[in-house]
């Protein structure tokens, strides 16, 4: 049974600025969730977004919120014997709020595998890859301090495939700006990511340019309702379209692929609705024929951790993952960081997600941030027995 379920925001400043189409990101408010058993287990699940309702349509406080209004009370009263009817209970009492329902699966998936003494990607299709190339952002709007990140990094051998934000400037600045830094980088993967800035007129205008310029892949050019125009640019580029914020619910991809509306599709575990829908939505795009690239909405270690375990059961990923949140924190939640080297991330192995929460640092975090809450061993709020 459950015994208690805690909804933490965690705030924790970023190592730079990280300058998105839609907002600059100065830290990052984690949002976790602590669950625990009455035998004892405990689980944690992440449902992390970016730049509060800039980006998602859920934000840290309306995640927080509608877990503990609703979510909460639901589960401690019907008990559900499973993850599974667990998710098939919120499934038909709770609509969307896919971030949400990602952090209660994660963490209901984590005590699973710590009972059964099996890590998560063996609850969910067994994985296939017990590591992941990441991929880093370069964000900080400047070319040279873009360059010299990027050449630091391969040098450090951290990352060698490269994603650029752009969007925010004028078309023939953001591409001058890619260009250099791909011509100083000849070696080296170059993503750009325009987070829907584009028209489709726009896009025509900078793919060309781009494609031209030797980029690999242009992630949601144009607007995520604009399901047809992602389809044309995809039909009329020889470059490798992807599509990431159109991408949301097993469902919905599932149109996305049956229409050949991008050549890849960026899977997010939050943007799904959870791990298992992250899991059909890559064995619909496989047996589609699109490519996959393993997504992030700058999860924390928790998050990023519940997602290796997702993309390790891919049966293809060609185009690699972008699990570097972690890394963009100036601190860590876990009493052993996970393991980046050699450009990518090992998966965890142990039971469940693998890893250890630094439970005194999270809720000091949460403490600090503002939220009022009691100490871990004096929670009794939104327990069984309240």
């Amino acid at each position: 049974m459950i015994r208690s379920i805690n909804t933490l925001l965690v705030p924790i400043p970023t190592i730079r600025e990280h300058k998105l189409a839609c907002t600059v990101m100065r830290e990052q408010v984690l949002v976790l969730v602590h669950i625990q058993t009455e035998d004892g287990y405990e689980g944690w699940g992440e449902a992390t977004t970016i730049g509060g309702l800039s980006y998602a349509e859920e934000s840290p406080h309306s995640i927080k919120t509608n877990i503990d209004t609703y979510f909460t009370p639901l589960l401690l009263k019907e008990q559900p014997a499973s993850t599974a009817k667990a998710m098939q209970l919120l499934s038909l009492h709770i609509s969307g709020n896919r971030f949400a329902k990602c952090a209660i699966e994660t963490a209901l998936l984590d005590i699973e595998g710590k009972r059964l003494n099996l890590p998560v990607s063996e609850l969910i299709g067994g994985r296939v890859r017990d590591r992941l190339e990441v991929a880093w952002t370069l964000a900080s709007g400047n070319t040279a301090i873009d360059i010299s990140e990027a050449k630091q990094m391969v040098e450090q051998k951290k990352h060698r495939i490269f994603k650029l934000k752009i969007g925010s400037n004028p078309i023939l600045e953001d591409v001058a700006h890619v260009l250099a830094i791909k011509k100083a980088l000849p070696d080296c993967r170059i993503t750009v990511d325009i987070n829907q800035a584009w028209t489709e007129l726009d896009a025509m205008q900078g793919i060309s340019l781009l494609q031209a310029g030797g980029v690999d892949l242009i992630e949601q050019p144009i607007s995520m309702r604009n399901q047809a125009g992602l389809k044309r640019l995809k039909e009329r580029f020889d470059v490798a379209i992807m599509a990431d914020e159109i991408v949301h619910d097993p469902q919905n991809a599932f149109h996305l692929a049956a229409n050949h509306c991008a050549d890849v599709f960026a899977v997010k575990i939050n943007q799904a609705g959870g791990l298992k829908a992250a899991c059909l939505i890559g064995q619909m795009a496989h047996l589609a024929g699109i490519e996959l690239y393993g997504g992030t909405m700058l999860e924390g270690p928790i998050g990023t951790a519940a997602s290796a375990h997702v993309f390790s059961t891919y049966p293809s990923l060609n185009f690699d993952t972008e699990l570097f949140g972690p890394l963009l924190l100036t601190d860590d939640v876990l009493a052993q960081p996970l393991d980046y080297q050699n450009f990518g991330l090992t998966v965890p192995t142990g039971p469940g997600l693998g890893i250890e929460v630094d439970k005194d640092k999270v809720y000091h975090y949460a403490e600090q941030g503002g939220i009022a809450l009691p100490k871990l061993s004096e929670s009794k709020k939104y327990t069984a027995e309240s």
